[in-house]
């Protein structure tokens, strides 16, 4: 097989939660890239949180970030941004604070929060960045640029049952997504993922069946799927390993680096 564009996501793939990215990884990076590869990271943290990783494997990648709303490289070539509308966000704001729900906004690539919660502290704490405390009016009023409105829950069942009243509501207006367990995330209907990873390649004149992709969790298997080959993490979840093509090692084990070796720069 020829890859020409090789995605990643970031935690459990690429980099241990919360930690460096390996000089394996940082290697194997580097190595598809001389090889004419255009590696890519996949990740719904804003673009601020993951600019960090991306610069620490010393190459010029675009980062598809916000799960696909915004994708833009780490000198700050744009490719592609999905914003959601004024009153769009004063709507979700509204739902969410009649109800009591955490909500936080992403405008212009700045966090702003209703309050400094346990919700906002975690979520601070996780991306290494912090928020604007700017109350709910304060949401409605940071509306430009915003690429994402995240709710954070107690767990996956609560999670799920957000989900369910907010598209109940809303409708096909927003799209509304579980991240992970505790994740609620809300942005423009066709964002994913998997569609930056079609708007990536699109602009790159890349084909689907040159792109690659590696993951190892259930929020990773939109863009898995949508590639034209697959990898899963030696540590992925089940799910995740009976869609991909091949299994690579854990990403204690430097996985990643592994794959790249054996199905991009071996391929």
């Amino acid at each position: 097989m020829s890859i020409k564009l090789f995605v990643t996501d970031l935690d459990g793939t690429l980099l241990p939660k919360g930690q460096q990215v390996s000089q394996k990884n940082i290697d194997a990076v580097q190595a598809a890239v001389k090889a004419g590869v255009t590696v890519t990271i996949a990740t719904g943290r804003m673009y601020r949180a993951a600019l960090p990783v991306a610069l620490a494997l010393g190459v010029d990648v675009p980062i598809i970030t916000y799960n696909g709303a915004l994708i833009k490289s780490t000198s700050g070539e744009v490719f592609y941004e999905s914003f959601l509308p004024e009153q769009v966000i004063a709507d979700v704001v509204s739902f969410c604070q009649e109800r009591g729900w955490y909500l936080q906004s992403c405008s212009h690539d700045e966090l702003y929060l209703p309050a400094r919660t346990s919700e906002a502290e975690g979520y601070e704490a996780a991306q290494n960045i912090k928020g604007h405390v700017v109350g709910w009016d304060g949401l409605k009023a940071h509306d430009e640029a915003v690429c994402k409105l995240l709710s954070i829950t107690s767990g996956a069942e609560e999670t799920d049952a957000r989900i369910r009243e907010m598209r109940a509501h809303f409708g096909s207006e927003i799209a509304v997504v579980r991240s992970n367990a505790n994740y609620v995330e809300i942005v423009n209907p066709g964002v994913s993922k998997a569609a930056g990873i079609q708007h990536l390649a699109d602009k790159l004149g890349v084909k689907l069946d040159e792109v690659m992709a590696i993951g190892d969790a259930n929020n990773d298997l939109p863009m898995l799927k949508a590639a034209g080959h697959s990898i899963a993490m030696g540590n992925a979840v089940p799910e995740v390993k009976a869609v991909c093509d091949a299994v690579t090692t854990t990403c204690e084990e430097n996985g990643f680096a592994k794959a790249i070796y054996d199905y991009v720069l071996r391929g």
